[in-house]
């Protein structure tokens, strides 16, 4: 049973080639971030849990003798082989005040807290007592993985505190990862929040922030790339809205009134995946600045044919300009029409040429930040191996 403090943390996602051909059929490259969401678990002596999530406005605190009661309703039925049931969902929400349909990010969030938080003691021992904070580098809603790096930081937290896998951080050391056996346990919980959040989800996403690197998703199957190269990038946010249902949707409806013109394209964009796996996988073994042509071509033809299947967007074509004239080459990445941009960074590019950069594309009402991919999953801490802002945020709250 774990009796110590813990800091741990997990990357968010990007895809760097792949979308809405993924759907159908087609090979995608998913990338962790190197911006991450952090969570802090201390033990509490007050025989309660609270948990505290500040940047969506959760303060939550239960007293342990309620959430027994309330796990011993149904924790039979637990298990993280099988999605959470509709009944299960409807009892938490009643308990946690949560109407019925909301999908707040507060409200989700508590809900995936209070079924793993349940689950996860009921298969691994009792309710610890224990104060949960949350602090993210990721803006929630933008197609960043945010949720399955919240639910992957849970994971591994509460089964740490439930004692299913070891604290493996040795004194001396400033980070360290689990065994792939107990990372694999990890995933699965994480996939369940992930279920509770999302209903339907893939499973990449939260494969990505609990191995981090990239990951190559085709038709339900994930498998690791084994080295990735930590690319540079710029992470642009356009902060406009968009229904990934809805672009999936239009996709479709393009096939299926242009057949002979949609199909060829995902077919291209299915090859832009698989040569910039190798591309990467080359990299890995030999960096050269030759392959940065090749990743920048890449790009621009990838972003050229999601716009012809009809999930670019005035916004992305801005973001594309504005990088453009200062050299830089950039696509959408995520579900698109509105949404986020990814920009490569080549290693000779000049401090003063990025933050040029930056802010002309601040000025067109979007959010940056300069960030890598192929960072590492999720990850336990010293407190001396967090930035400055992460400690101060896991601190003071």
């Amino acid at each position: 049973m774990w009796e110590r403090g813990l800091v741990l943390s997990a990357p968010g996602k990007a895809i760097l080639h792949g979308e809405h051909a993924v759907v159908h059929g087609k090979v995608a490259l998913a990338v962790a971030l190197d911006l991450r969401t952090f969570l802090r678990l201390r033990p509490c002596a007050e025989g309660r849990v609270c948990v505290r999530l500040p940047g969506v406005g959760v303060l939550r605190s239960w007293d342990i003798p309620s959430l027994q009661a309330l796990r011993s309703g149904f924790a039979a039925d637990f298990d993280e082989s099988k999605p959470p049931s509709v009944e299960q969902l409807d009892t938490l929400r009643e308990f946690a005040g949560i109407a019925a349909g909301a999908t707040a990010p507060e409200s989700l969030a508590t809900l995936a807290f209070l079924y793993m938080c349940l689950a996860i003691s009921a298969k691994y021992g009792d309710v610890p007592s224990m104060d949960i904070l949350v602090w993210s580098e990721l803006p929630t809603g933008a197609g960043l993985g945010s949720s399955a790096a919240y639910s992957v930081c849970l994971a591994a937290a509460l089964l740490s505190a439930c004692g299913a896998v070891s604290c493996p951080l040795k004194e001396g050391e400033s980070t360290a990862r689990w065994t792939e056996e107990e990372l694999t346990l990890i995933n699965s919980w994480a996939f369940q929040g992930e279920r509770v959040i999302h209903g339907n989800p893939s499973g990449v996403d939260n494969a990505v922030g609990t191995w981090g690197g990239a990951l190559r998703y085709q038709s339900g199957k994930i498998t690791p790339l084994k080295r990735v190269p930590a690319l540079r990038i710029l992470l642009t946010n356009t902060n406009v809205p968009r229904s990934t249902k809805v672009l999936v949707a239009g996709v479709k409806e393009k096939i299926l009134k242009f057949p002979a013109i949609i199909k060829p394209v995902l077919d291209s964009i299915d090859a832009i995946s698989q040569e910039c796996q190798s591309v990467l996988e080359v990299m890995s073994a030999n960096p050269s600045p030759e392959h940065y042509p090749v990743l920048e071509e890449l790009f621009d033809i990838n972003q050229h044919h999601l716009n012809v299947i009809g999930v670019g967007h005035p916004s992305l074509d801005r973001l594309c300009r504005v990088t453009a004239s200062h050299g830089l080459h950039s696509k959408l990445t995520g579900a698109g029409g509105g949404g986020c941009g990814i920009t490569l960074l080549r290693p000779d590019t000049s401090a003063l040429a990025v933050e040029a950069a930056k802010r002309d594309l601040c000025a067109c009402g979007f959010e940056c930040w300069e960030t890598s991919i192929g960072a590492p999953g999720v990850t336990l801490h010293s407190s001396s191996s967090l930035k400055a802002e992460v400690l101060h945020a896991l601190t003071e709250s």
